[in-house]
């Protein structure tokens, strides 16, 4: 505790937005800036106490000498089955992560059933196969929840909420306020595999090229970087919505610090690239499933990486920029070309209902 250093930037200390809108939109629910002016200028100030103003993935709680994370997530994609996964395998994978990034270890999940009349038995029975596969691939266990039925055209389907409680390693103090000028930024593998996968499955791209929702658990990720780095590891984090883009931005934010990217360091690849490119968006905006953002201290940064490399989904691991003084709360990226571009927080919703 005594090198972490605390800045205007700290959540706590951060002039929360006013919350002016009418009536909520898509954009609210896109992971970019209208998604946190409903959270912090409206959620935050309404249930304000020191777990939730910290706004992280989970909540980290105290009792006794241990720290418990506490997450929940709700999960409404459409559709409910896509290349490389379905809903109930989000929904469990989502969870377990949300918990894995803020250095926990899962020890249960609990799960809420809101289902249409009128959906076929044989989906709900394929997607709590789903769930109990990907419980038993993550390790833990699903041990809670609720069921509620809703008025046939009232539910799309199927909505599902998850919820998941986690033991935090005591090594291990993350936070965008424990970063330092030098660290190095990894990325896990490939982006916004996830979102075209979705957009490939509701049939708004015809594309050549198996792209798979890269959804998993991302616990053995994250057992190698804490094996690999230790207290050198100082943040982690899920790029789901909003992307890459936007938890760097959200890091620069709360660190004070500037983020510095290369962009022929990005793993990406090309058919994701040319969907983006036919879309006209950004694939640092493109949400995730199976990946983390993590940021070591410099001397640990090259071991870190080949230890991500040794996990089954980590194999295109890429150490992808660092931490800098300069350009405080700002996100650069170094260009193909030699220039450089501003990397902002995403604005609108250019793909909704994803996960």
């Amino acid at each position: 505790m005594s090198d972490t250093v605390m800045t205007s930037a700290t959540p706590s200390a951060r002039r929360r937005p006013r919350f002016g809108a009418t009536h909520i939109d898509m954009s609210h629910g896109a992971g970019g800036k209208a998604t946190h002016n409903l959270i912090e200028g409206l959620l935050v100030p309404a249930f304000s106490n020191p777990a939730l103003d910290q706004l992280s993935d989970a909540a980290v709680l105290t009792l006794g000498e241990t720290r418990l994370a506490l997450t929940t997530d709700s999960f409404v994609v459409r559709p409910l089955r896509f290349p490389g996964g379905s809903i109930g395998e989000l929904a469990v994978n989502g969870t377990v992560n949300d918990l894995a990034v803020s250095g926990a270890t899962p020890l249960g999940l609990s799960a809420a059933f809101i289902i249409e009349a009128g959906l076929a038995t044989e989906v709900l029975i394929g997607e709590i196969a789903a769930m109990a596969a990907a419980a038993r691939r993550a390790g833990v266990a699903i041990m809670t929840g609720d069921t509620k039925v809703v008025e046939h055209g009232k539910g799309d389907g199927l909505y599902i909420t998850t919820s998941g409680i986690g033991v935090v390693d005591p090594v291990l103090q993350l936070g965008a306020t424990t970063v330092r000028p030098g660290d190095k930024i990894l990325c896990s593998g490939t982006i916004g595999d996830h979102g075209v996968a979705i957009l490939i499955a509701r049939g708004d791209l015809e594309l050549e090229g198996d792209i798979r929702s890269d959804t998993r658990a991302l616990t053995p990720h994250v057992a190698a970087l804490r094996q690999a780095a230790g207290a050198g590891l100082r943040f982690m984090r899920d790029p789901t919505r909003g992307g890459v883009g936007t938890v760097l931005n959200e890091l620069a934010r709360d660190s004070g610090l500037g983020v510095v990217l290369w962009e022929d360091q990005l793993p990406l690849r090309e058919t994701v690239q040319g969907a983006c490119e036919i879309l006209g968006i950004d694939p640092l905006y493109v949400a995730n499933e199976g990946k983390l953002l993590a940021v070591v201290a410099a001397e640990q940064a090259d071991a870190a990486l080949a230890a991500l490399r040794l996990v089954e989904g980590g194999e295109e691991a890429a150490i992808i920029g660092e931490i800098r003084t300069e350009p405080a709360r700002m996100v650069l990226m170094h260009t193909h070309f030699g220039g450089t571009r501003l990397i902002d927080m995403l604005v609108g919703d250019p793909l909704p209902r994803i996960c």
